[in-house]
């Protein structure tokens, strides 16, 4: 078994290190993959509009097992099952949607839930499929993340049971409903449930994604103001116009879009250096009210998934860069703007916070940014969202994050007397020797005519953690922008269809 293992690993490192190395699939599997796109372009989009329309977002107020949008949708997956001819069990939070028979089996990892939205962003409902607003664009939340993947792989399985492809291995689609705020109930689902021994994550980018960086959260609190005082413990008001306000963001795993500044005794002269500031800005939008004394500041910028800053528009960071005109304190509001402006910066990774930079050469550097700015009953909060490489121990990132965070209170002085930092570190994940690799790539570089195709790494992190011999193959394309978790969720009709005929075959080559 052990020289079977060394050949394999050698077999597979010497496949990817040649540039030219990729075969096209099999006869049968791209005459499978072309029956799926004739017989099912219209039915998957179809199927996707009915996923939609179910808002599987996790509600604290209501239990997974009485949630009727949760319940609705793994209705509508067993009606798909039966009606495609599938075996279908309900596990709870897993339900595995299986084609075939065999010892030897191969799993689709997807997830059916999906992640808050702001329906008022919409030009239709978030949970209603929009497909004439943009021509070419199919509009909703979870047509990337993460239902679009499942019914072009429901697909895919059918495509292969037309043509009555002979298999040696079952085909298992698992959707996992809480894959976006909880990890727990999967991981106790596979103490007692064998998996199947490959897996493909359809959750991610293509080519294929050998490695994931750690999610990381670290939240920064300055203390509310005593009792019948505005201000910071320890702090003197300053004289003049005062930050009274300062808050942002919506989720923990979207770059925000949105923020707000309130100054008390704002003057004209003030106002006009914030507008100078803020126009100098690339991609941010900016509404000035003011009543009275009292200007209140509304930064709009674009939002991403957190996983992937550059492709986002961060307005918690860059409102704080637009009040730096002046020096803010005696609230908690003014000690935020100074922590961000000072520790944060504009930047994607955390060049300003001390020593806690840094990057591996694959899978790239760590990035910081600002998701959430909230006021709670302990004073303001930020949260801040890290997605981290290999190449440092969780004890020493957070050795690095305290010193730069202890330095930075040193210098404020009583402005930031009680501020507190705390850090939740992931751990970073490689798996660069599964087995199916070659045949992803090969699939992948034949119908995208994209040549040399090579694993890549990510910022996010993905079921394919859980699963043996589990890599990310798709939805997203190399390059383009991933809209999961933003405001304006896509995915296009042409990439749904691409997505369908690369699935298809390459269940087809692994199963088969």
């Amino acid at each position: 078994m052990l020289k079977k293992s060394v050949l394999l690993a050698a077999s597979i490192a010497a496949a990817l290190a040649r540039p030219d190395a990729h075969a096209a699939p099999s006869a049968v599997a791209v005459d499978t993959a072309r029956h799926a796109r004739a017989a099912y372009a219209g039915k998957v989009v179809d199927t996707l509009a009915a996923m939609v329309s179910f808002n599987t977002v996790a509600d604290p107020k209501v239990p997974f097992e009485r949630n009727p949008a949760h319940l609705g949708f793994k209705q509508l997956l067993k009606d798909e099952a039966a009606r495609l001819g599938f075996d279908y069990t309900d596990a709870g939070y897993v339900v595995v949607i299986g084609h075939g028979s065999g010892a030897e089996r191969v799993g689709v990892i997807t997830h059916g839930d999906v992640q808050p939205v702001d329906p008022s962003k919409w030009r239709q409902s978030p949970f209603k499929l929009d497909r004439t607003s943009e021509p070419g664009l199919l509009l909703g939340r979870g047509t990337e993340d993460d239902k679009g993947p499942i019914a072009t792989a429901l697909y895919a399985m059918k495509a292969i049971k037309d043509r009555k492809v002979p298999l040696t291995k079952r085909i298992e689609l698992y959707v996992y409903m809480a894959e976006e705020s909880d990890w727990e109930p999967l991981e106790a689902y596979l103490k007692t449930h064998t998996p199947p021994q490959i897996n493909i994550t359809l959750d991610a980018e293509y080519p294929a994604v050998t490695a994931e960086k750690g999610w990381g959260l670290v939240s920064v609190t300055i203390p509310s103001a005593p009792p019948g005082s505005a201000a910071v413990p320890g702090a003197a008001l300053q004289e003049g116009p005062t930050l009274a306000s300062y808050t942002g963001g919506f989720f923990d795993s979207q770059i925000p879009e949105d923020a707000t500044a309130i100054i008390d005794g704002a003057t004209s002269a003030l106002e006009a250096s914030i507008r100078a500031r803020a126009a100098a800005q690339k991609g941010m939008r900016y509404g000035f009210e003011r009543a009275g004394q009292r200007l209140t500041i509304r930064a709009k910028g674009v939002s991403a998934h957190s996983s992937k800053p550059e492709d986002g528009v961060n307005a918690i960071a860059l409102l704080a860069d637009a009040l730096a005109v002046q020096p803010w304190r005696g609230t908690p509001a003014a000690a935020m703007v100074n922590f961000v402006n000072e520790l944060v910066g504009t930047g994607l990774y955390g060049e300003k916070f001390g020593q806690v930079a840094y990057r591996d050469a694959f899978m790239g550097p760590m990035t910081v940014a600002p998701v959430v700015l909230k006021e709670t009953g302990n004073g303001l909060q930020l949260n801040i969202n890290l997605r981290r490489p290999r190449g440092k121990s969780a004890a020493q990132l957070e050795g690095q994050l305290a010193a730069a965070f202890d330095a930075w209170k040193a210098k404020q002085g009583g402005s930031a007397t009680g501020a507190q930092l705390t850090a939740q570190l992931g751990e970073p994940w490689v798996r660069d020797d599964a087995p199916q690799l070659p045949v992803l790539l090969d699939v992948f570089s034949h119908y995208t005519g994209i040549g040399n195709a090579r694993p890549v790494a990510i910022g996010g992190g993905t079921n394919s953690r859980l699963f043996p011999n589990a890599v990310s193959f798709g939805p997203g394309m190399p390059g383009a922008v991933y809209t999961g978790h933003s405001e304006h969720e896509f995915i296009s009709e042409k990439q749904l269809l691409l997505n369908l005929e690369m699935y298809t075959a390459v269940l087809v080559e692994l199963a088969r």
